[in-house]
């Protein structure tokens, strides 16, 4: 037979042998043993990939023996099998290979079904290029998106966006084996879908939000962390022609206004020209003071969505040390009845580490060491040590370069120009309306 071959055998054993393994392990996984992401990229990945190799290993086996046989012309063999159902042996022999056909059909589909969405999941994103998504995983696990799959934004819907997907993956899957990927990660990712079809399928941008109280606490470096409370009255809005005037922070996403903006670098901090089509139809210009025409037309033009203020949404990191740590005490995560608590847990995540392991060491050394000589309670301690090392691990990744305003956000204007990239009084139209920077169209401080 043409599958006596040295090839075609060596195929037979793999597939066979993937052929269990993958069983044994979809069943583990099944039964909840498998949690290790790698081991998921081994079930959906390596074994059916090696099944797939062996099985193409039987076909190629009988080609080679086909070919060497008509080498050697004296041997005597028939070109094609004569198939004779009325033959018992043949009956079974064809019940055995239809049998195998169905498995290995099985294996495959199941294989592939559970591939693509392992592929999709959040667990192999964050896990498997550990160091690469290290500071994006770690982000998305405590933000109010945690709970929505990162292809939800990440990969549109329909076959040309799953290939899109696949191709740049594989693209950064070579960065990695390579050792190119770009550190930090670039941002924005420009190949993000639009924001009608992530945010807008949970969120309704014509919803009417009217004022939203925003109580931010901060502390002093003093012995008792004095706190302080700046209590913002946030005129989010909203709102259409359907559902009433548009109003508020959400006035720029009413779906009566259209807004398109170019930026002039990578980043879009920089935005030289504005261009507002409002409810009425009428349109206005606005171009930055000493913006030039080359530079507008080169720039990347793009209709404003909720992306452009929301920029990091999943994935958002403290702008500095300070915001950081005094956001962990008003939470209560670090004790504030620890006398200089907030100056000392600044300064420790405020300096350079070679490592995170390094970090995490110099960290508790320098919070035990300042304690030491000090009358305090050993569990407030500990939690203040404990809350310090997490704040850290949570916005810097020596590894890829990540570290405090690594990754701007502009939903706002304190740490990043934000807001004040557009509003700033220097974007002016030709009817000499300008872009104001007026604090009251965003936010009052209400009277106590």
């Amino acid at each position: 037979m043409l599958f006596r071959n040295g090839v075609a055998l060596l195929g037979t054993a793999i597939a066979t042998a993937m052929a269990v393994l993958f069983a044994v392990l979809l069943l583990l996984d099944a039964a909840g043993y498998l949690s290790n992401p790698y081991l998921g990229l081994a079930l959906f990945v390596a074994v059916p990939a090696a099944f797939v190799v062996g099985l193409l290993l039987i076909p190629l086996g009988a080609w080679v023996e086909r070919r060497r046989r008509r080498r050697q012309p004296s041997v005597a063999h028939p070109d094609w099998p004569v198939i004779d159902l009325g033959v018992p042996k043949q009956r079974i022999t064809i019940l055995v290979v239809l049998i195998l056909t169905v498995v290995n059909l099985v294996i495959v589909s199941v294989a592939a079904y559970g591939g693509v969405h392992y592929l999709e999941s959040a667990e192999f994103c964050g896990n498997v290029c550990h160091t690469t998504m290290e500071p994006q995983f770690a982000a998305y696990q405590v933000t109010a998106h945690s709970r929505v799959a990162c292809v939800e934004c990440h990969v549109g819907p329909g076959a040309g966006a799953l290939v899109e997907s696949k191709l740049a993956g594989t693209r950064q899957l070579w960065q990695v084996v390579t050792g190119n990927v770009p550190t930090p990660m670039p941002s924005p990712v420009h190949s993000m879908r639009p924001a009608r079809d992530t945010c807008e399928q949970c969120h309704w941008p014509e919803k009417q939000h009217g004022d939203k109280t925003r109580l931010i606490e901060e502390f002093a470096d003093d012995e008792q962390n004095t706190g302080t409370v700046t209590k913002l009255l946030v005129h989010v809005g909203g709102g259409s022609a359907a559902l009433g005037i548009g109003t508020g922070i959400h006035w720029h996403m009413n779906v009566d206004n259209e807004i398109e903006y170019v930026a002039a670098d990578e980043t879009r901090a920089t935005i030289p020209y504005v261009r507002l089509k409002d409810r009425s139809g009428k349109v206005r210009e606005f171009v930055a003071e000493g913006a030039t025409p080359d530079q507008i037309a080169s720039g990347q033009r793009r209709r404003m969505d909720c992306m452009d203020c929301h920029n990091r949404p999943a994935h958002t990191f403290t702008a500095t040390p300070q915001r950081a740590i005094d956001t962990a005490i008003a939470l209560g995560q670090i004790p504030r009845e620890l006398p200089f608590v907030r100056r000392e847990a600044v300064a420790a995540v405020s300096a350079e580490y070679s490592s995170r392991d390094a970090a995490l060491e110099a960290i508790a050394a320098r919070l035990n060491a300042f304690y030491r000589e000090q009358p305090v309670d050993g569990r407030l301690l500990a939690r203040a040590v404990a809350a310090t090392r997490d704040v850290w691990t949570r916005n810097v990744f020596p590894a890829m370069k990540v570290t405090w305003g690594t990754y701007p956000n502009h939903l706002g204007h304190v740490e990043a120009p934000g807001c004040f990239r557009c509003h700033d009084d220097s974007h002016r139209a030709r009817d000499g309306s300008v872009i104001r920077q007026d604090c009251e169209l965003c936010h009052a401080m209400p009277a106590e």
